[in-house]
């Protein structure tokens, strides 16, 4: 792996998303090495987070007036995609801390200089879960509550949380926002983080205890949705006209194909030496566990094509000036929120033909498959909230899920 200093990038030049990539693809040694104490503690450890900053990777989506990149999704997730090779509680962690910047990018101008104007490199977590008490006050709100599920959110100096608005007049419709708060305003809570998969995310707690909010650090999800959001008037290249939901939902699928990866790969390297004791029958002449081997690869690699496929139209449309039509958008959501279910069940039946090698825990492939199935209980990854929108918009129908 290369050296902290070898990756750190140029103050005057950015590095190329080729360069990204490979810095990505050197770091996984390294990660599969901390794979262990990430997960004994249960968070990402500090040294793989200041190798990150050093590499560049977070500023790949974040605006170049800030030191950032704004480069294609596509490098961003490909990134992503090789360290959750690595550590797939490190790359989703990435995935999700990563994207941040983008969505910071489409906040009023004086969100992202109050975040970004000290340092550059300042990391935002979330929590979209709609809990958080609203309460209308003169130039914002007053905000409480207590959210789960912030990954990294150790690491970060700022976070954002997901909250409803009551309408402002008797009949109006409640309004879905994305409150962004500074560290002291709210408190983490670390002892809630016990669970059977992607144990090192750090996805802790969140709790506010009435803090006032101003109505500029705030980003609503109608915005979003329309790709009319009020940072677009700073950061007006075609990259920030791309649907908010488009951006997140693939930063919480993406990892499950780097574990699937790094499954894949310990399932070839059990088979090479595994003899049952059993049987006698040694797994590399296993005709079955060939074919589940050859289906995890074939279909992984279809996953792949069909997700950057989909960022190269998103992209495409957004540089001709162009709106993404409702059924592409329904249906690229779909396509991700598939990620986790096809990936689960393709490292399971890898798993279940490699004997009693495969259940312990210094097996290279039970952490992935722990992880991978966890995955699938991310509400972006569950592809039955999409079918009713693919189905609809392509008969002309509005979507009833508006994270798309």
């Amino acid at each position: 792996m290369a050296s902290v200093a070898e990756m750190k990038p140029s103050s005057t030049e950015a590095p190329s998303g080729e360069q990204l990539i490979e810095r990505a693809r050197a770091m996984i040694p390294a990660l599969k090495k901390r794979a262990r104490q990430c997960i004994a503690d249960r968070d990402v450890p500090a040294e793989t987070i200041s190798d990150m900053q050093a590499a560049g990777f977070f500023r790949i989506l974040q605006p170049k007036r800030f030191g950032g990149y704004e480069m294609h999704p596509n490098v961003f997730f490909d990134v992503q995609k090789l360290l959750a090779e690595g550590c797939m509680s490190t790359g989703w962690m990435y995935g999700v801390l990563g994207c941040h910047p983008y969505e910071l990018a489409l906040f009023d101008d004086r969100a992202q200089q109050e975040v970004w104007g000290e340092s550059q490199s300042t990391l935002v977590s979330s929590t979209y879960q709609p809990v958080g008490k609203v309460t209308r006050v003169d130039g914002g709100f007053r905000l409480s509550g207590h959210w789960g599920f912030s990954t990294g959110s150790v690491h970060c100096d700022w976070v954002l949380l997901g909250a409803v608005v009551p309408p402002a007049n008797q009949g109006d419709p409640f309004d879905m926002r994305t409150f962004l708060l500074p560290r002291s305003d709210y408190t983490i809570d670390r002892d809630n983080w016990h669970v059977f998969g992607l144990k090192g995310t750090g996805s802790h707690d969140i709790i506010v205890d009435d803090v006032f909010v101003p109505e500029y650090r705030t980003h609503k999800a109608s915005d979003g949705f329309l790709c009319q959001n009020p940072g677009q008037a700073e950061n007006d290249s075609a990259l920030y006209s791309l649907p908010w939901a488009q951006v997140f939902v693939r930063s919480v699928s993406t990892a499950c194909l780097g574990g699937t990866r790094a499954a894949i790969n310990a399932a070839m390297k059990i088979m090479e030496s595994r003899i049952s004791t059993n049987t006698g029958k040694a797994s590399k002449a296993d005709p079955i566990l060939h074919a589940a081997i050859a289906r995890a690869h074939s279909q992984l690699l279809e996953m792949e094509l069909t997700l950057r496929t989909t960022f190269d139209d998103l992209m495409d449309t957004a540089e001709r000036g162009e709106t993404v039509p409702m059924e592409k958008r329904a249906l690229f959501a779909y396509n991700s929120s598939t990620v986790a279910r096809r990936c689960a069940a393709l490292v399971d039946d890898m798993v279940q033909l490699l004997g009693g090698r495969a259940i312990y825990e210094t097996s290279e492939i039970i952490q992935p498959w722990l992880d991978i199935n966890a995955a699938r209980a991310h509400v972006a990854n569950d592809p039955n909230n999409r079918t009713l929108d693919v189905v609809g918009t392509q008969l002309g129908q509005a979507p009833t899920f508006t994270f798309v």
